[in-house]
Order: structure tokens, then sequence, then C-alpha cells
């Protein structure tokens, strides 16, 4: 499912403009991307929680040549799925 598809879905399940949906979905990300700069965590519970953390420097090997090479220390971002994301996907047989 693409942003499109997403909007489109939501706003019929709501109800609501697709025009509002897609503000609203951007507005989102927005603050996530803001809040991420700050270091702060955004937890939406039961849904997904997201976070900045940091990578700690090391060495690894170009697979290509064997060769070791440093990997510098980096940040990023941890999601992680909230308790009704992991009881859908529990419930999907595999």
């Amino acid at each position: 499912m693409n942003k499109a598809e997403l909007v489109s879905a939501i706003a019929k399940r709501a109800d609501v403009p697709s025009a509002t949906v897609d503000a609203v979905l951007s507005g989102l990300q927005e603050e996530l991307v803001e809040a991420i700069t700050r270091g702060e965590k955004v937890a939406v519970s039961g849904l997904i929680t997201v976070e900045r953390t940091q990578r700690s420097a090391r060495t690894g090997r170009n697979p290509q040549t064997g060769e070791s090479i440093d990997i510098p220390a980096a940040n990023t971002v941890k999601v992680t799925a909230g308790s009704n994301l992991k009881k859908a996907a529990s419930n999907v047989p595999v």
C-alpha cells in the first residue's frame, strides 16, 4: 500500500475528504521528523513507537575485497510495532 492508497482508505473509513487525510499524514510526517531531530521518542499507544538511537563505530569488511573498513558511529531511527500491530501480524496464518 502506498501513500495515495493509504489516504484513500483512511478517507473512506473515516468519511472525511482525502485532502484532509493527506494534510494530517503530512503533518504527522513533519512532526515525526522534528521530534527525531530533537531526540524525542514518539509513541502512539498500541500502534507504533519511533525513536532516534545511536549506532557505535565498528570495523566491517568489504565483501568484494575482504579488506577491513572502519564504519563510523551514526544516528539511526528505530521503529517498534505496538501491541495492536503485533497482534494483527500473529493472527495471520503462516
